[in-house]
């Protein structure tokens, strides 16, 4: 008895729940009918109901578009103003193939490359209209036993970039020789006061480095970049021009309230000497960063130029790395464990520190595809850009990382533009070198093809220094 009352209670309340469902489901029968038509009006009348109202697909729409942007738009604004860049750069005697996925031998038409020794570099133009990457290589300044290794990588134009190679370049070099000089005992030379005046009528006058200098810098299958600095400006970043001339200040020739020629006095190289007798090399290359960005800043004011560039500089001695860092081009270590050990950080507008200083100069970090200085530089420290230097929302001052290879005893470093760190991180580009460290040119053009077939759209320079036979002996 008991048994038939709980099954009527529990048919009853099946029963009432079912008619509750029925309700709630807008007057669908207990006896559903399971047939096609049936289940197709009654998703429809759900449709009706829930989906096809104007209030929801307009929220519904502005959903999806809100997530496609956020999910593509470094991606978008990238390609877009790489294209705007290759509509507008591109000139009858440019032989740049159009964007898109090329060959192997499409992509070395427009490449650089040079051995010295156990130093190789490779550089491709990739998917940008013109080359604005330089580098240089130097495996033993004037028998001295250091090594130079740069890398300028340049935005608005080749200007910047040619100036730091061709004047900062020269400057460490010249200093370097002079120092080594006065440790013989030889007496140093007469210290020379340099006028910007005299950089500008020098910087105007047209450069064409004959046959035995082209060969000596770097073995190349193109000339399109093979000019030095020119008097004419060839601006390529269509992007940065027009943020520029939308600044509430006008561009003009006044970087500094004087109206004088800015007179750059030289330190004494004995002035380099640290209280054991050495070199002090961290001092030696913030001052010639700092002074080339000065006597650069004159020029490009004088040319009306808004070209900049990022730098990256490495020197050798012995057992000593030293490395000075303006911008966003990166080095890496790989120690004798095969871990990546940064050689520099990347000076970006949203770093706390750059924010900040920013911040305190007057100007302010936007996001537009990437976080941008006054929604115009997306890095935060360069040589040159003098629109933006008037009140120091950018800055030269390099950071100077010392390193001692007896401890870490690498196996290779490399140095590279950003344009291979935006499709590698640091330890996916250390085990792909070690792959390849075995190639005749340690994996530098390896690297730099797969960052292009990754989707890299910048200039991509590449610097291997492969260190594995280096005898690592401590300096004391």
């Amino acid at each position: 008895m008991e048994d038939e009352l709980d099954d009527k209670v529990l048919y009853q309340t099946y029963v009432s729940h079912m008619k509750l469902m029925s309700r709630f489901a807008w007057g669908v029968p207990l006896n559903l009918n399971i047939s096609p038509v049936a289940s197709l009006t009654y998703l429809w009348r759900l449709l009706k109901i829930y989906v096809l109202k104007p209030e929801v697909l307009i929220f519904g729409t502005v959903v999806i578009v809100m997530l496609m942007y956020l999910q593509a738009v470094d991606v978008w604004s990238r390609t877009l103003l790489g294209r705007l860049q290759y509509t507008l750069g591109r000139t009858g005697r440019s032989k740049v193939p159009r964007l898109g996925v090329f060959s192997t031998a499409e992509v070395e038409k427009a490449s650089w490359q040079l051995k010295s020794g156990p130093i190789a570099a490779y550089a491709v133009q990739g998917r940008r209209p013109k080359m604005e990457d330089r580098f240089v290589i130097n495996e033993n300044i004037n028998s001295t036993g250091v090594a130079l290794l740069a890398i300028f990588d340049g935005h608005g134009g080749e200007f910047a970039a040619n100036y730091a190679k061709d004047k900062l370049v020269q400057n460490l070099y010249n200093k370097v020789v002079e120092i080594k000089d006065v440790m013989q005992g030889k007496s140093p030379k007469k210290q020379i006061t340099t006028s910007c005046e005299e950089e500008i009528k020098e910087s105007e006058k047209p450069k064409t480095p004959n046959l035995h200098e082209r060969k000596k810098s770097f073995k190349k299958t193109t000339s399109t970049t093979d000019e030095c600095v020119k008097g004419a400006k060839e601006i390529t970043d269509t992007e940065l021009l027009t943020k520029l001339d939308n600044l509430q200040r006008p561009i003009t020739r006044e970087v500094r309230p004087s109206n004088q020629i800015a007179i750059i006095k030289e330190i004494p190289v004995t002035s380099y000497f640290d209280e054991m007798g050495k070199i002090n090399y961290g001092k030696l290359l913030t001052d010639e960063v700092l002074a080339a960005d000065r006597r650069l800043l004159e020029v490009a004011k004088k040319n009306m130029d808004v070209a900049g560039t990022t730098a990256l500089i490495a020197m050798i001695e012995g057992s000593k790395l030293y490395v000075a860092n303006v911008g966003d081009s990166r080095g890496v270590m790989c120690d004798s464990r095969g871990n990546a050990i940064p050689l520099s950080f990347d000076h970006k507008p949203q770093q706390m520190r750059e924010r900040k200083r920013i911040k305190e100069a007057g100007g302010f970090v936007t996001f537009n595809g990437v976080w941008r200085v006054a929604g115009i530089l997306a890095t935060s420290r360069a040589l040159g850009d003098y629109p933006l230097k008037d009140k120091k929302l950018v800055i030269a001052e390099p950071d100077i990382l010392t390193f001692d290879l007896s401890d870490h005893k690498p196996l290779f470093v490399i140095l590279a533009s950003d344009g291979l760190w935006d499709t590698f991180s640091n330890e996916e580009a250390i085990a792909f070198i070690k792959e390849r460290l075995n190639e005749p040119d340690y994996g530098a053009k390896s690297i730099t093809l797969q960052s292009y077939y990754r989707g890299s759209l910048d200039n991509i320079t590449v610097v291997i220094i492969n260190l594995k036979d280096f005898a690592f002996s401590s300096q004391k």
